[in-house]
């Protein structure tokens, strides 16, 4: 504003003198304006002057000018009249204003105060909506990054006490007749436990746990909050109180008590709704939590029945398994194999090797499904036949159009020799590892499983001396495609050589051994599930010599 030049009172050109035909001056501004005098003075002010609240209406004083504006003017003085380039803002009583300075030739200026209230306050309001904007996405962001029930309410209440209140306790719904409690002060640990609480004894606890909404905050006596819903440390009395629920998928995912000291101010409309909203973005955080932790709970436990099972001895016959799925981030997949001891050494073990058409998750379903059928026709598992025709049929009539190949073993150990009976339903005949370093094919045949009306197999028999192995194994070891230019199968001529080379050794080494080279001929190429499982005769018992040496 350029500087306007002050008429002297009485002039021609003042409004209060005897020209009323003078141009228009401050005099006559809708603003309030005070004249300052050189040592800050008010010596003349405009009749909006008049109504402005505290010492600034009224005669003329130097008590008539707020502290703001003195030191505004005395600045300016110091400046030799340079007008600032922003201009200033002080409150007087109630409202907000704007100083803009005139200086005068006499040393004097023209202080035109501009009301910027309804200004100011939507500049608050849209300075505040911009923080709790700022808190919400912050909130969001740090809840979703864990999917863990209590490290949620943990942010959530942490949160909570750094921008909504003094402290925070948030209680999640009981599981028994226990409560968790997690209670945050505004920079200070976290503090969870699980304890028995009383949620009557906290006025709107048991409405909102049950998710109704919140009663207002000024009709929570702050005195009726127990010590339990205080955190340690709490500074003074409790001064306001806001309990609200936690909104969560189809039930409450708990509640949220916000406590100020009796030194803060009390909670605002505004900040319960804020409150309101705040609640209702942690509460959906916690119920995903939830839900997924129930989720991973139900998967664990359904994936420990897929899982394929630890092969140890059994009646004195030596077991060793070993299952790699086509994609490594899955742990089920086509291929499975099981060992079902017999009630006692002179009765058979069942061992089943099998593969289901395809791979990952939709063949790992079959595959639970064919293991426990396998496992309600063990009183019939002497007879490879039978067992066969009956798991055939079951597969037909369900809704899967996947079919399987499989081997049968019944194995049962006389003296230090293994006797085998094996049945293959259109998979590869077993490898026998000989003591001597030969590799002999079982000559065992038949056609799939669940794919014709029946199934076609032949039993063969096999005895296994001590140190002597049969190895059991799927398609995805003989077609594992890669080698130097990544595009030949691993085929039956490098498996034979390699078993060839393990003759002697443990059955835990030899599907070890079978895997390892597999892996490597593969490198970092696709590949359908791999599972092997050796069963093996032990060696014979050293024989002890004078001296009870061995």
């Amino acid at each position: 504003m350029p500087p306007l030049v002050i008429p002297s009172p009485g002039s021609p050109t003042d409004p209060r003198g005897a020209d009323p035909g003078a141009g228009p001056s401050w005099g006559d501004a809708p603003y309030p304006v005070l004249v300052l005098d050189a040592n800050g003075t008010v010596v003349d002010r405009n009749r909006a002057a008049l109504l402005l609240p505290g010492p600034c209406g009224g005669s003329p004083s130097p008590d008539a000018v707020p502290a703001w504006l003195s030191d505004a003017h005395r600045r300016l003085a110091e400046e030799s009249g340079g007008v600032p380039a922003e201009p200033l803002t002080g409150e007087i009583g109630d409202r907000v204003y704007e100083a803009h300075p005139a200086p005068a030739a006499d040393g004097s200026v023209v202080w035109w105060l501009v009301d910027g209230t309804g200004r100011h306050l939507a500049e608050a309001a849209l300075h505040g909506a911009r923080e709790r904007a700022d808190t919400l996405a912050a909130l969001f962001s740090a809840l979703l990054s864990s999917l863990n029930v209590p490290r949620c309410a943990e942010v959530a209440a942490q949160m909570a006490a750094e921008h909504l209140a003094d402290a925070a306790v948030l209680v999640t719904p009981p599981v028994g007749r226990r409560h968790g409690v997690t209670r945050a002060r505004r920079g200070e640990p976290v503090v969870q436990e699980t304890r028995q609480v009383d949620p009557y004894s906290v006025p709107g606890l048991a409405e909102a746990l049950q998710g109704f909404p919140p009663v207002p905050a000024r009709w929570v006596n702050p005195g009726d909050i127990p010590g339990w819903a205080v955190p340690a440390g709490f500074a003074g009395p409790v001064g306001s109180v806001i309990v609200t629920p936690l909104p969560g998928h189809g039930v409450p995912a708990g509640a949220l008590i916000l406590l100020r000291s009796s030194a803060e101010r009390a909670f605002t409309p505004d900040e319960e709704m804020f409150a309101r909203i705040f609640a209702a973005r942690a509460g959906t955080a916690l119920s995903a939590a939830r839900l997924y932790g129930e989720q991973t709970s139900i998967t664990a436990t359904l994936m420990r029945e897929l899982l394929p099972p630890v092969l140890t001895a059994v009646h004195g016959v030596e077991y060793a398994g070993r299952y790699r799925t086509a994609a490594d981030h899955e742990r089920v997949g086509g291929d499975f194999y099981d060992v079902h001891p017999g009630a006692d050494a002179s009765q058979e073990t069942l061992v089943v090797l099998g593969d289901v058409a395809g791979k990952g998750l939709d063949a790992a379903v079959l595959t639970g499904k064919i293991r426990n059928t396998l496992h309600a026709l063990l009183p019939l598992a002497s007879d490879h036949q039978q067992v066969l025709g009956l798991l055939n049929g079951a597969l037909l009539t369900s809704h899967h159009t996947r079919f399987a190949t499989m081997v049968l073993a019944s194995v049962k150990r006389h003296g230090s020799d293994v006797r085998l009976r094996l049945t293959s339903a259109g998979h590869m005949p077993p490898l026998v590892v000989r003591a001597g370093g030969g590799v002999e094919e079982v000559a065992t045949h038949g056609t799939l499983v669940g794919a014709l009306p029946s199934v076609t197999a032949r039993t063969a028999e096999v005895v296994l001396g001590p140190g002597e192995t049969c190895l059991l194994y799927t398609d995805g070891i003989t077609e594992a495609r890669g080698g130097p230019l990544g595009d030949e199968l691993f085929g039956e001529h490098r498996l034979r050589r390699a078993l060839a080379e393990c003759a002697g050794m443990p059955g835990e080494a030899i599907v070890e051994r079978v895997q390892m080279l597999a892996a490597q001929w593969l490198g970092s190429g696709s590949h359908d599930d791999m599972a092997t499982v050796a069963i093996g005769a032990p060696g014979r018992a050293p024989s002890a010599v004078p001296g009870g040496q061995v």
